[in-house]
């Protein structure tokens, strides 16, 4: 069981600084791979994204500004990165609670039986439609020969 902060204490958030560019390591012991990618892919028309994998079971993450960036523009890309990392971390959990539900909705909709017949009746009346009104596009000669 992880120990939560107590009020008044912060938790530190690790990264390096170079000039256009923050770098920090994010554990997949906390976060999953899958909302790493999402954060990441969330930034990639804002800044360059570079992933590398320092350790096992961590992601280092660089982020390169497109201009010039103070140390204040690059802590908050950094930290925009962060809340985006806890957003996209909570839509993995969202998706893998409701996988088996999608899943049986999916095959309800392809493979229901009131789904296919409504389609099949739709299909049916369309056919008797066109006969109806053209009666299979059978050509008339213009003179009938005895």
């Amino acid at each position: 069981m992880s120990e939560q902060p107590s009020a008044g204490e912060s938790v530190n958030f690790d990264f390096d600084l170079a000039p256009r560019q923050i770098s920090f390591d994010i554990s997949e012991d906390v976060y999953p791979l899958d909302a790493i990618y999402g954060a990441a892919y969330l930034f990639v028309d804002r800044c360059y994204v570079f992933l590398t994998r320092p350790m096992s079971h961590t992601v280092g993450v660089r982020l390169r500004t497109r201009s010039e960036a103070d140390e204040a523009a690059l802590e908050a890309l950094a930290g925009e990165f962060a809340n985006e990392l806890l957003n996209q971390t909570l839509r993995h959990r969202i998706s893998q609670s409701t996988a088996t539900i999608r899943e049986y909705y999916m095959a309800r909709a392809f493979y229901g039986s009131e789904a296919r017949s409504t389609v099949d009746a739709l299909l049916a009346e369309l056919d008797e439609e066109e006969l109806a009104e053209d009666n299979l596009e059978v050509a008339v000669p213009w003179e009938k020969r005895d």
